[in-house]
């Protein structure tokens, strides 16, 4: 049953049938060897979506869309740029900037990289940055809208993991990651920038109808204004994290805080919302939310078959034979992450892999919320890396050039980010401090 579920399951990935389909097809084909019922099948697929911490999800990819829809991106961004703008390579520091700031409100890494790129990239280019290097700040940058909470994939990661996760845990966890990783890009871009000769003081102001990002010298007067204007939205993250661990609710309900917080900036106090673009978020939220439904559900049917063929207690032996070592344990964890990463969306790269490692590395004595930012951190660099890289996909539509143009230019921050997961692997503080 054990071969015919993986057999099956990598040829079905091999020939291109979407994850989701192969990973239901191919339990219910271990099913069908073993005499079990279909009607299993549907009962494990129902009961895996039948969980009410899986309703952040539509909630916060809605806050998120509403957001971007409020123009909030742009506030961010003015913000940024006033803080860091002038200094040396600094448009690309903003972009890294904003896309911190713009993860604490989507929980995507693809929102993220839509929502500041589809200005930023030809602002850069205007100010003279090469667009292969500006595509590459932009599609490192995104990869935080997954690492700095609310995550999505951590979300996911709670729920599948297979041992009990809180989300809420995850999402303080991944705050110190997420400024560590932002912390690296930003010293990268100046450095590259530096060498380069990229974006150095230029007194040339950005295109005023595509950016509104100006690069004023930095004053109080205009420090205090810029501040002022993306203050609101950066009370979002402080709003959902303080209500978590201030007890007034859970994480479920954050989100819907998190949807009437944006409809209250972007329809009441901006009033840069109106129905269509509320009609269009909502579209949004039911597609997306459709889509990793269907994932967690056929992963849910995948878990099951997994469980019933003891595969987790399979693979813990396998690695405690190799080694009783947690650090052997991470190492080979990484490598087969960043593998993975390649290949899978990292939602559904979640909920294969949770579920059989986690429990192993809980027996290595790992803490499963540092765990679960390994995970997700390794996952986040997959964003970065063909061929199914979707950061790479939405930088590259965004500048209108081909991905094998920015693979050269990516490989200084691909190093940077291999030693930010080094880091946050084998320093597991930088993860659980806030927490103890």
């Amino acid at each position: 049953m054990a071969v015919l579920l993986f057999f099956s399951l990598f040829l079905l990935l091999f020939i291109g049938v979407p994850v989701s389909f192969s990973m239901g097809l191919s339990s219910m084909l271990a099913m069908m060897d073993k005499g079990i019922s279909l009607q299993v099948a549907v009962q494990k697929v129902f009961s895996s979506m039948d969980s009410f911490p899986l309703m952040a999800i539509p909630f916060f990819i809605l806050a998120g869309s509403l957001m971007e829809f409020s123009g909030i991106s742009q506030r961010l961004i003015n913000f940024a740029n006033v803080l860091v703008g002038r200094i040396t390579g600094g448009l690309g520091i903003v972009t890294v900037m904003t896309a911190m700031f713009f993860a604490a409100i989507s929980g995507s890494s693809a929102a993220t990289t839509a929502a500041i790129g589809s200005i930023l990239i030809p602002a850069m280019v205007k100010q003279k940055y090469p667009i292969n290097f500006a595509t590459s700040v932009q599609a490192a940058s995104g990869e935080l809208g997954v690492i700095i909470p609310p995550s999505i994939p951590m979300i996911i990661f709670a729920l599948t993991a297979g041992v009990s996760v809180s989300i809420g845990d995850l999402f303080i966890a991944g705050i110190f990651p997420g400024i560590l990783i932002a912390g690296s890009l930003m010293l990268t871009i100046y450095v590259i920038s530096k060498v380069k000769g990229y974006g150095i003081k230029s007194n040339s102001k950005l295109a005023e109808a595509e950016t509104a990002a100006t690069s004023e010298t930095f004053t109080v007067t205009n420090g205090l204004s810029a501040f002022k204007s993306a203050l609101l939205p950066m009370m979002m993250p402080v709003i959902i994290l303080g209500g978590i661990y201030g007890g007034i609710f859970t994480p479920t309900e954050a989100a819907a805080v998190a949807v009437g917080y944006a409809l209250l900036l972007g329809g009441v106090i901006y009033r840069t919302l109106n129905l269509k673009n509320i009609m269009v978020a909502l579209k949004n939220s039911v597609i997306g939310t459709t889509v990793i439904m269907f994932i967690i559900g056929n992963a849910g049917l995948f878990g099951w078959v997994l469980t019933a063929e003891r595969i987790p207690k399979i693979v813990a032996e396998w690695f405690v034979s190799i080694s009783d070592s947690p650090f052997v344990f991470l190492l080979l964890v990484n490598i087969l992450l960043l593998f993975m990463g390649m290949f899978l969306e990292t939602g559904a790269a979640i909920v294969i892999i949770a579920p059989i490692l986690t429990p192993v590395a809980v027996m290595f004595g790992i803490d499963p919320v540092h765990f679960g930012i390994i995970i997700i951190i390794n996952l986040a660099i997959g964003m970065l890396t063909p061929p199914v890289g979707v950061n790479l996909f939405v930088a590259c539509q965004i500048a209108g050039i081909r991905i094998d143009h920015i693979i050269k230019t990516l490989i200084p921050f691909y190093i940077v980010l291999l030693v930010d997961m080094a880091l946050i692997t084998y320093l597991p503080q930088i993860s659980l401090w806030l927490l103890k």
